[in-house]
């Protein structure tokens, strides 16, 4: 009797969800902060300008109007190309891109098997138990619960292949956005110079006047020149290579879902994903 009681409470523990014999899981946190690269860039290319300018003459070289009227003169120019809503994603894209996410792939992969491994073992509804873990990443606490729901290996990777290429639109619009912006910068520069042109020409009653009104007239060139190929440029590139890196994440929480469904050999799914990781990330988790 003792042993039936002793089992018809193990049971109801097992049914309630208890823990405390599950394997561990191990899904990567990920968090955000100030991505250094990007703003050692800006801040060192700046301060090269800054030096240089310097160790030159004594000109001057702020000049708010100017400055104005290429950063303004950009952003209107380049929200011309595109709706609100587009702008108003890419400016949350850019902010993500710039406090940075950093994500291991490879402990990312690992944190996966780990998910694979207890649902081969101890089946998929157990995978409930791990909300914690896996509300660490919203896509793959998505993902799983597709999975827990009962829908087909086909109907989890055609979901969430649709959302993982609406994400990748989604940044590439919002690098295209940048890189439109990187061109417009040095334009509205030059638009500057010759409205400054046309206003010194205008008012050549003051020969001495020339040079300092040509300087102001250049500087406009400069400011654009600057926010192009200093800033624009850059994050359009570095928004790019962010998509990269998140795309590998969501492609690899979209294999192992696909597999779990499946019910497929983790062994199976470690090679899957080694084959999307660099060489320099790839893991041996069973050997």
């Amino acid at each position: 009797m003792m042993k039936e009681a002793t089992s018809q409470r193990q049971t109801s523990a097992d049914a309630a969800g208890d823990t405390s014999q599950l394997p561990n899981v191990s899904i990567p946190t990920i968090y955000r902060r100030i991505d250094l690269a990007t703003l050692i860039g800006i801040l060192g290319t700046f301060g090269l300008i800054v030096a240089a300018i310097a160790m030159g003459s004594d000109a001057e070289f702020l000049n708010i109007p100017s400055i104005l009227m290429v950063v303004i003169g950009t952003l209107f120019a380049t929200a011309t190309s595109y709706t609100g809503a587009e702008l108003r994603k890419s400016g949350q894209v850019i902010g993500e891109t710039i406090l940075g996410t950093n994500i291991n792939p490879s402990a990312m992969a690992a944190g996966l098997l780990d998910l694979a491994v207890v649902a081969k073992k101890k089946g998929i509804l157990v995978l409930s138990n791990y909300d914690s873990e896996l509300k660490k990443d919203g896509f793959l606490h998505k993902a799983v619960q597709m999975v827990i729901d009962g829908y087909t290996a086909a109907d989890v990777e055609f979901f969430l292949s649709q959302e993982l290429e609406a994400d990748i639109e989604r940044h590439k619009r919002s690098a295209g956005i940048t890189r439109r912006a990187s061109e417009i910068a040095p334009a509205m520069g030059l638009i500057g110079t010759l409205v400054g042109l046309v206003q010194m020409l205008a008012n050549l009653d003051s020969p001495e006047t020339i040079g300092p009104a040509m300087a102001v007239a250049l500087l406009t060139t400069f400011y654009g020149a600057i926010l192009g190929t200093i800033v624009m440029a850059p994050l359009a590139v570095k928004l790019e290579k962010r998509s990269s890196d998140n795309a590998l994440i969501k492609i690899m929480i979209t294999l192992t879902c696909i597999s779990i469904a499946k019910q497929d050999n983790p062994r199976k799914l470690e090679m899957m994903l080694n084959a999307e990781l660099p060489p320099s990330k790839r893991i041996r988790y069973f050997d």
